[in-house]
């Protein structure tokens, strides 16, 4: 019994040979076929590329001509325009790694309180919209220029109401 179970060991090994051999013929010829269709989409890549290169160039010499976009703030016409000197000492009164937060805080609702943001009258029908205030990205600046503890004493700054009631901060 020892010898037909090797011989039938010696015969599995010969008949999975020719299968694996078939299908490496068979992958090797994909991989062939594969560069073939590669090498001609390459072409048409290098084609494409040109042209797209050629457009990109186009768009660059139009955009070089036409003038830069003015900023948002001088897009938006102000209603009214205040400039204010707002004390931020009671940002001093909390713990130094929370005082520019507070500091902005403090910004946001002296800016409400003087520029009457949010104070709209409501008539029958109508929905309560008083605006939001914006605060610029130089205003905060100045706020953490020196850091979360130390906030300035005091900050001026110039408000700007737009038609629609929201007010943007500036710096002075």
């Amino acid at each position: 019994m020892e010898k037909t179970e090797e011989t039938e060991d010696k015969e599995q090994p010969a008949e999975e040979e020719p299968k694996s051999l078939q299908a490496t013929e068979a992958a090797e010829g994909e991989m062939e076929a594969g560069k073939e269709v590669a090498e001609e989409d390459n072409v048409a890549e290098e084609e494409i590329e040109g042209d797209v290169l050629a457009d990109e160039e186009t768009e660059e010499e139009e955009i070089e001509e036409e003038p830069l976009p003015r900023r948002k703030e001088e897009e938006i016409e102000f209603v009214e325009e205040r400039i204010y000197t707002i004390p931020l000492r009671r940002a001093r009164a909390k713990p130094p790694n929370k005082r520019a937060p507070k500091a902005i805080r403090i910004i946001r609702a002296f800016v409400q309180r003087h520029m009457k943001v949010g104070e709209v009258a409501v008539e029958e029908g109508e929905e309560a919209e008083g605006g939001r205030i914006i605060i610029s990205n130089e205003v905060n600046e100045k706020i953490w220029a020196r850091g979360i503890q130390k906030p300035p004493r005091r900050l001026r700054i110039r408000a700007a109401k737009d038609e629609e009631g929201n007010v943007t901060v500036f710096p002075a």
